[in-house]
C-alpha cells in the first residue's frame, strides 16, 4: 500500500471515532434528562364504602413514578404515577364497563421541599370482567421547584372512583421514594416541557347522577279522597304520594323517596291497575344496554281487602346513554278484590332487577293512592284475612291503607337511589375484592 494513504485513513478513523462519541455523548444527555422510576411495592389497606358489607382488606400497590432527573429552582415539573399492579381485583358481581373507573391520590415530596402533589388520572380503562384485574389508568400531576437539592418522590394514598363509589386505599407501611429530582439554583423557567396537569385532584365521585325528571303533567281529572268504584265509572285515578324507600342491594342499603300514583280501570269485576312513577330515577352513569331493566312492585291491599298485587313493568327496549334520564315504565297487572267494601291501594315493595342483580326496596312506610268500593270476586285476594298475595301476583302483604302518610324525611330524592343502573351504581361500591385470597360476601 502506498505510504501516502496511511495518514488519510488515520484522519477517518478518528473522524468515524468522533461522531461515535458524539452520538453516544447525545443518547446520554437524553437519557439522564429524564428520571429512571424504579417500581416499589408497598402493603396497603382498602376501605370499601360504607354499607356495603365488604370489610377493610389488606393488598399490595405496585407503582412507579416518573419525573425529571434534573430541573431548576422555579421549573414546574410533571410527574406521572403508573400502576403496575393495584390492590385488587373486579369481584364477582359485575362486569365493569369500559370508561368506568378514575383513580386519584397523594404524591409526597421530601428533602429540599416538601409537598403533597395532587394526583389524578383519567377514566380510562378497558372493561373488567367479573374476577378481572382491575386496571387503573396513570395519573399525573405537577409540582413546582422551590429549593436546591435532592427531592424525593414517594406514592401514598389514593382513591378509586368506580361508577360513582368511592374505595379509599392507605399505605400501611413506610414507603420507598420512587423517583428523585436534583435541583440546581439559579434561572430556571417557570413551567413544564409539557402542558401541566391539574395540581387539584378531587376524590369526590364525578358524574353522580340526579335525577333531573320532573312530574309529567296529567290529564287525568282531580283524584278524590272518596271511594270509588260503584257508581257505573270504569276509570279511577288515584293520588300521587311520596313514598320513602330502604333499598337493599348486593353491597349495602340505600334510601330514596319517590311520587307514586295508582290508577285503575274496572273490567267486570276486577281491575286494571297501572302505577306511574312521576319523576325520572337518575341520570344513567354509564350507557346501559336494550332489555337489561326489569322492575315490578307489590301494590298493598288495605282497608275491607288485604294481600298485594303484583305488577310488573317492561324491559327498556332502547339502549340508554350515558347522562341520560332513566325513566321507569308504567307497571301494570289485575287486581281481583277478595272482599266486599272500601279496599285501599298504597305503594309497596318495589324489585329492580338489571344486568344480573336485584335491588329489593321496601317502604318505610306506605299511603294510600287510591280507595275503591269493592265486590267480593271468587279466587279474589285474600279478603279480611292474612297477608296472602292475590292471583295476579305473589308476595306477602306490607303494611296497609292504614299506615301513615309521611314525607321525604331523611330520604333524598330517587336521584340517590342506585335503581336501574344497578344496578350498576350501586354495584360500583364493591369493586374491590381485595388480594391476597379475600373475597366478596
Amino acid at each position: 500500500m502506498p505510504p501516502e494513504r496511511a495518514p488519510a485513513r488515520r484522519r477517518a478513523a478518528a473522524a468515524g471515532a468522533a461522531v461515535m462519541l458524539t452520538g453516544a455523548a447525545v443518547l446520554l444527555g437524553v437519557t439522564a434528562g429524564r428520571a429512571q422510576a424504579a417500581e416499589v411495592s408497598y402493603a396497603t389497606k382498602c376501605v370499601p364504602p360504607s354499607g356495603i358489607g365488604l370489610p377493610d382488606v389488606n393488598g399490595t400497590t405496585k407503582v412507579e413514578i416518573t419525573a425529571p432527573a434534573t430541573a431548576k429552582v422555579g421549573d414546574t415539573v410533571d410527574v406521572v404515577w403508573k400502576f403496575t399492579q393495584a390492590a385488587s381485583k373486579n369481584p364477582d358481581i359485575i362486569d365493569l364497563p369500559a370508561n368506568s373507573v378514575q383513580p386519584s391520590g397523594t404524591l409526597k415530596a421530601a428533602g429540599a421541599q416538601s409537598a403533597d402533589i395532587a394526583m389524578q388520572g383519567p377514566r380510562e380503562n378497558p372493561a373488567i370482567p367479573k374476577g378481572g384485574a382491575m386496571t387503573l389508568s396513570d395519573m399525573k400531576g405537577s409540582l413546582k421547584l422551590t429549593a436546591a437539592g435532592q427531592v424525593t418522590l414517594t406514592p401514598d394514598a389514593y382513591v378509586v372512583n368506580a361508577l360513582s363509589t368511592d374505595t379509599r386505599c392507605t399505605p400501611t407501611q413506610a414507603v420507598q421514594p420512587s423517583a428523585t429530582i436534583t435541583v440546581t439554583s439559579g434561572g430556571g423557567s417557570s413551567g413544564s416541557s409539557s402542558g401541566s396537569p391539574s395540581q387539584s385532584a378531587s376524590s369526590t365521585p364525578s358524574g353522580t347522577p340526579g335525577g333531573s325528571g320532573t312530574p309529567s303533567p296529567s290529564s287525568s281529572p282531580t283524584p278524590s279522597s272518596s271511594p270509588t268504584g260503584g257508581s257505573g265509572r270504569t276509570d279511577f285515578t288515584g293520588k300521587v304520594v311520596d313514598i320513602p324507600y330502604t333499598c337493599q342491594s348486593p353491597i349495602g342499603e340505600k334510601k330514596a323517596t319517590s311520587p307514586v300514583q295508582i290508577n285503575a280501570k274496572k273490567n267486570g269485576g276486577s281491575y286494571g291497575l297501572t302505577v306511574q312513577f312521576k319523576k325520572s330515577v337518575m341520570n344513567s352513569p354509564i350507557d346501559i344496554p336494550a332489555n337489561s331493566v326489569k322492575p315490578s312492585m307489590q301494590v298493598t291491599l288495605g282497608g275491607s281487602d288485604k294481600g298485594s298485587v303484583k305488577v310488573t313493568g317492561p324491559a327498556n327496549q332502547a339502549p340508554v346513554k350515558q347522562g341520560a334520564p332513566i325513566e321507569i315504565p308504567d307497571l301494570t297487572g289485575t287486581y281481583k278484590p277478595g272482599a266486599t267494601g272500601e279496599s285501599t291501594l298504597s305503594p309497596g315493595v318495589l324489585v329492580i332487577e338489571a344486568l344480573g342483580t336485584t335491588t329489593t326496596c321496601t317502604p318505610d312506610s306506605t299511603a294510600v293512592s287510591l280507595t275503591l268500593n269493592t265486590e267480593e270476586q271468587a279466587g279474589g285476594a285474600s279478603g279480611g284475612g292474612g297477608a296472602s298475595s292475590s292471583s295476579s301476583g305473589g308476595g306477602a302483604a306490607s303494611g296497609g291503607g292504614g299506615l301513615a302518610e309521611t314525607g321525604s324525611g331523611d330520604h333524598g330524592a330517587l336521584k340517590a337511589l342506585g335503581l336501574v343502573a344497578g344496578t350498576a351504581v350501586l354495584l360500583g361500591g364493591a369493586v374491590f375484592t381485595f388480594l391476597p385470597g379475600r373475597r366478596t360476601r
